[in-house]
């Protein structure tokens, strides 16, 4: 039979065989469509992952955030780096990271002193447009302006930190005093206790030239009036009367025996071994020497307070601001998500959970009273003023470098090798030819 619109023979049997063809191709492309679709469905719903650097020994810490946080956001898996445990060794991989201009890391976790340092490089994300003004009000307010560099906001905490002053409260009941209020206050107990040898030491602090006693020194400068560098005006103030008293204080009290003499090698653990053997009145130190001190093997156990640090009359307590939070890679592919994982950590249930597991500090003023905290750290209420009264180091570019200045200077000072007011005056020219003032 011949077709009548093509010209070819075809039978009944041929045009049944064509028909059945057709359907067979019909339903192969069907099947490939669909394979196809799931094929894509199943590479969307691949989660996202998103990387941060941490110390080791905070990053085993985190585990059980971390299964929170994916079993409620299964489209975002978190990989955690860790890294060493010395924060600079830290810092040094970030750096070298963002020196590369490809970071890995899309989230970076980081000491409160490096915000000026990595915003100011433009290695952070400015973070202003996503965080609401309602949630930044339950942060202690110099925790966040900790995260500030000029016009951004760099970093939201998570856990925060802040010098303060351990006292004896035994020793203390034993010599008719109250826990001083004034530098000249912390002496004259401090001699009252060697004198009745209830103590051998008086106060013990940080004194070796590194980061924490440059952390001390914006106390000490805060309690007499005067100041490090204003971040406005870039104002050097190191030379300034009060700053030189500072600086002489601290002398004073290895001169006068108040303090031992190897104070100057001093970094917090050294002071807390002291402090722990029941042979000194006072410790500057920072929150996480609470939890150390009252082991059930601690000679000096439910025998000691803390308060803000002492200050001249007439000034203001100070303590230094530190703590630990997130930022975000200018660099990173994955914002909106590395975003979701701050607000789950900075979150209050999550930062409830982290600061019961880990006994850290929190960064939101509400759990300073929450009923499971108080339950498990009764000091933590009495912290709080402590961190209304924060300091923070100066917010500059140029922070490590105007750092390593004053430890420098300041260590010349109590070590003897330069008076205090030589120091301190060698010291702010240096810091004012680094600012170009």
């Amino acid at each position: 039979m011949r077709d009548g619109m093509n010209g070819f023979w075809r039978s009944p049997l041929g045009s049944g065989r064509r028909r059945l063809n057709w359907r067979w191709v019909g339903l192969a492309i069907a099947l490939c469509i669909s394979l196809l679709a799931v094929g894509r469905m199943g590479l969307t719903q691949q989660p996202t992952h998103v990387s941060v650097l941490i110390q080791a020994l905070e990053g085993t810490q985190w585990a059980s955030l971390i299964q929170e946080f994916e079993a409620q956001n299964p489209d975002i898996k978190l990989d955690v780096i860790e890294g060493p445990n010395a924060t600079n060794l830290v810092e040094d991989l970030y750096t070298s990271s963002f020196l590369l201009g490809d970071s890995p890391y899309d989230l970076v976790y980081m000491d409160i002193v490096w915000v000026p340092k990595f915003a100011a490089a433009g290695w952070l994300m400015d973070l202003s447009d996503r965080a609401a003004q309602s949630d930044l009000s339950d942060f202690l307010t110099t925790d966040i302006d900790g995260g500030r560099y000029r016009d951004g906001l760099y970093r939201i905490p998570l856990r925060s930190d802040a010098g303060m002053l351990y006292y004896r409260t035994d020793i203390l009941e034993q010599l008719g005093a109250q826990p001083p209020d004034t530098f000249d206050e912390l002496l004259e107990i401090s001699r009252a206790a060697k004198q009745s040898g209830l103590a051998d030491w008086g106060y013990v602090w940080q004194g070796r030239q590194y980061e924490g006693l440059a952390a001390m020194f914006v106390e000490i400068l805060e309690g007499f009036g005067a100041f490090w560098v204003n971040p406005e005006t870039r104002e050097v103030g190191l030379d300034s009367p009060g700053a030189i008293a500072a600086a002489e204080f601290l002398k004073r009290t290895i001169d006068e025996g108040i303090s031992p003499p190897g104070v100057t090698t001093y970094q917090e653990n050294e002071a807390l071994r002291l402090f722990q053997s029941g042979n000194t009145v006072f410790m500057r130190s920072w929150p996480y020497a609470w939890a150390l001190s009252n082991t059930e093997d601690s000679v000096i156990r439910g025998k000691f307070g803390i308060k803000p640090m002492v200050h001249a009359p007439g000034y203001n307590s100070g303590a230094c601001q530190g703590g630990w939070g997130f930022g975000i890679s200018q660099t990173s592919r994955h914002p909106d998500e590395a975003w979701r994982v701050i607000e789950f950590f900075t979150s209050i249930d999550a930062q409830r959970q982290f600061i019961l597991e880990s006994s850290y500090v929190p960064t939101r003023r509400s759990l300073f009273t929450d009923p499971a905290i108080v339950e498990k750290f009764s000091h933590y209420p009495a912290l709080l003023p402590v961190l209304d009264a924060t300091v923070l180091r100066p917010p500059i570019g140029q922070y490590a470098q105007a750092s390593d200045i004053l430890q420098r200077y300041l260590s010349a000072a109590i070590t003897g090798r330069s008076s205090p007011e030589a120091a301190m005056q060698a010291a702010a020219v240096e810091t004012r030819r680094l600012l170009g003032r």
